[in-house]
C-alpha cells in the first residue's frame, strides 16, 4: 500500500537531515555532492530552492518553506535561518518543515563564502550583517511573510549572525541563538590565551567548504602564530563581530532573545552568553544543558524530538504569533545539571549560585612549565559530548599527577552533596622566572579512589611580567552545573600545558603559587541553595 504523500515527504526530509549531520560531522560531504540530495529533497518535500541577492548583489543560495494551503493575500510570520559555519543550506530542512507546518514562512540561506553562495567568508562581519537584511527584504517581497513578524534563528555561526542582525535591523522581532557567541574574543581568546584547537578546527573547515577572505586568512595567521604585535588589531576585529558590542542597539530595538548553549561548549564557552544575558534589557531566556558545541540540538536537525528546538519554536510562537504557551511565565534561566535529571528555573543569572564554598590555597606550590601533567580539558567537540551522552567527563588520577609539573590543592570530604551552579573563581598570587607564561586551572570532583572527574577549567596567559616579582591572578573558570556526591572532595589542579590551547611558557620557566597573609589565595565555588 505504501506511505501517504506526507509521510514520504517527512521521511525524505529526515533522511536527508541525517545524512547532512553525519557528513558535516565527519567532513565527508563535498560541495558538489550536496547538490544532488538537495534536488531530491526539493521534489519530495515541495521546498523551493532559490537564489537570494545579498549585499552588493552577492548570490546567496537558499530555500523556502511555506505553509500549505495558503490563500492569496494571506500573511504569515517568517523565520530566517542563516546556516552554521561550513554547513550547506539544507542544514535546517527538518526544522523548517516543522515550522512551516505550524504556520511560518521559513527562509534558510547559506552564509556568504560557503558552499555555493558567493563572496568570501567574513566571519559575521559587516557584509554578513547586511546580507541578513537583504534576505529579510527578499523574504518580504517574494513570500507570504508578514513584515511585522520577522524572526531569526540559527546554530553556531547562524546564531551569531542572527544576534548581530537583530542589533542592526529593527524588523527582527525575535531571535533564537543556539550554541552561538556574544563575545567572540571571550570565546576563543579567553584569559588572553588562544583556543587553538577550536580556532584550528574552524579555520580548517572554512578552507574545506568555502573561501576565507584575505582579512580572515591574515587574522588567523596572526592569531595562531601568536603575533602579539597584532594583538590589539585582532581584538578590534573580534569586537566588531561580537553582539555584546552592540548591546545598546539590541536593548533599544528590544527583540525577544532566547540564548541556548551547552555547559561544555569548547568553541563558545557559556560564560560569555551568561554575561551577555545579564545585560540584556529585552524579553529574554537563557537555557544551558550538558554537551559540547551544537551537540544538545543535533538530534533536532535530524527531525527528532529535541528540547532546544521545541523551546525555540515555543519562543517564536509566543513572540511572533502571540500564542499564550506559558513560556513568558517560566523562569527565564533554565539549567540542566550535567549529573542529574530535570531542569531548574531561576529568575536571573545571579540567582544561579548564590552560596559559595571556599577552598583555601594555603600551601605554596612550585612547578616546572612546558610539560603536560596529564590534567587537561579534553578534545574539542568529543569529550563533552561523551559527558553529555555517557556521563564520562575527562578524568585524571589526582594522587598520580606529577607534582613537578602540577600544583594540587584539595578540600576535605563533603558530608553532603555539593550542587555546583555557575562560575567558579580562582584568586592566587603567581611568581614566574620568565616574563611570559600560561597556566591552566582545573576543578575536579575527586572520588574515594582519587580519580578526579573534570568539573570545569580555564586558561590564563600573562606577558611582560618582571621575573621574580609576584602578581595577582583572578580567573573565572567556565560556568557549569555539576553535583558532587557526598563523600567526595574537590581538587584544584594547575599546570601549564593543555592541547586545547596555545601556551606561552619559555623553556625552563618555573611558576610559584603562594598565598600572602594580606591577600590569601582561594577558589570560590558557587553552590545552589538547598
Amino acid at each position: 500500500m505504501g506511505l501517504p504523500r506526507r509521510a514520504l515527504r517527512t521521511t525524505s526530509i529526515s533522511s536527508l537531515s541525517a545524512a547532512l549531520v553525519a557528513g558535516a560531522a565527519f567532513g565527508l560531504a563535498p560541495a558538489t555532492a550536496a547538490a544532488a540530495p538537495a534536488t531530491q529533497a526539493a521534489q519530495a518535500a515541495d521546498v523551493r530552492f532559490v537564489d537570494i541577492p545579498g549585499d552588493g548583489g552577492t548570490v546567496l543560495k537558499g530555500n523556502v518553506f511555506s505553509p500549505s494551503g495558503a490563500q492569496p493575500g494571506q500573511k504569515f510570520p517568517a523565520i530566517v535561518l542563516p546556516t552554521s559555519w561550513a554547513v550547506p543550506q539544507i542544514e535546517y530542512i527538518a526544522q523548517a518543515q516543522k515550522l512551516a507546518d505550524s504556520g511560518y514562512v521559513v527562509v534558510s540561506y547559506n552564509s556568504r563564502g560557503f558552499w555555493q553562495s558567493g563572496g568570501n567568508i567574513e566571519v559575521a562581519g559587516p557584509p554578513d550583517i547586511a546580507d541578513a537584511s537583504r534576505v529579510i527584504d527578499w523574504t518580504i517581497a517574494n513570500t507570504a511573510a508578514d513584515p511585522d513578524k520577522i524572526g531569526m534563528a540559527g546554530v553556531s555561526y547562524g546564531a551569531g549572525i542572527s544576534l548581530l542582525a537583530a542589533a542592526h535591523d529593527k524588523r527582527v522581532k525575535a531571535v533564537g541563538a543556539i550554541s552561538g557567541w556574544a563575545d567572540l574574543i571571550e570565546s576563543i581568546y579567553s584569559g588572553r590565551t588562544q583556543h587553538s584547537m577550536a580556532a584550528g578546527l574552524l579555520t580548517g573547515a572554512g578552507f574545506l567548504t568555502g573561501r576565507p577572505s584575505p582579512e580572515l586568512q591574515q587574522i588567523m595567521k596572526d592569531f595562531l602564530g601568536s603575533n602579539l604585535a597584532k594583538e590589539q588589531e585582532m581584538i578590534d576585529w573580534g569586537r566588531k563581530r561580537s553582539p555584546a558590542t552592540y548591546l545598546d542597539q539590541l536593548n533599544a530595538n528590544k527583540p525577544a532573545i532566547m540564548l541556548a548553549n551547552a555547559w561544555g561548549d569548547t568553541i563558545f564557552p557559556p560564560n560569555q552568553y551568561a554575561k551577555f544575558f545579564a545585560q540584556l534589557d529585552t524579553p529574554k531566556r537563557l537555557e544551558l544543558r550538558p554537551g559540547d558545541h551544537a551537540t544538545a540540538e543535533a538530534t533536532g536537525l535530524l527531525g527528532l524530538p529535541n528540547d532546544v528546538w521545541t523551546n525555540t519554536q515555543r519562543w517564536f510562537d509566543h513572540h511572533l504569533k502571540g500564542v499564550d504557551n506559558d513560556i513568558d511565565r517560566e523562569q527565564p534561566v533554565q539549567l540542566k545539571s550535567r549529573t542529574s535529571g530535570g531542569y531548574e528555573g531561576y529568575a536571573d543569572w545571579k540567582s544561579v549560585g548564590p552560596a559559595t564554598t571556599r577552598i583555601p590555597l594555603n600551601d605554596t606550590e612550585k612547578l616546572l612549565a612546558n610539560v603536560d601533567s596529564g590534567a587537561n580539558g579534553g578534545i574539542v567537540l568529543l569529550s563533552n559530548a561523551l559527558d553529555q551522552f555517557l556521563k564520562t567527563p575527562p578524568t585524571a588520577s589526582i594522587p598520580l599527577l606529577p607534582r613537578t609539573f602540577a600544583a594540587v590543592w584539595q578540600s576535605g570530604r563533603y558530608d553532603s552533596a555539593q550542587q555546583i551552579r555557575g562560575t567558579t573563581k580562582l584568586h592566587t598570587t603567581v611568581t614566574s622566572t620568565k616574563p611570559s607564561g600560561t597556566l591552566v586551572a582545573y576543578l575536579y570532583d575527586v572520588g574515594p579512589l582519587g580519580v578526579g572527574k573534570l568539573v570545569s577549567h580555564a586558561p590564563y596567559t600573562f606577558h611582560d611580567k618582571a621575573p621574580g616579582q609576584a602578581f595577582g591572578v583572578d580567573l573565572e573558570l567556565f560556568s557549569t552545573a555539576y553535583d558532587v556526591p557526598a563523600g567526595h572532595k574537590l581538587a584544584l589542579v594547575i599546570d601549564t600545558v593543555d592541547p586545547l590551547y596555545i601556551e606561552h611558557n619559555p623553556t625552563g620557566a618555573q611558576l610559584t603559587f603562594s598565598s600572602p597573609a594580606a591577600d590569601p589565595s582561594f577558589v570560590s565555588v558557587p553552590l545552589r541553595e538547598k
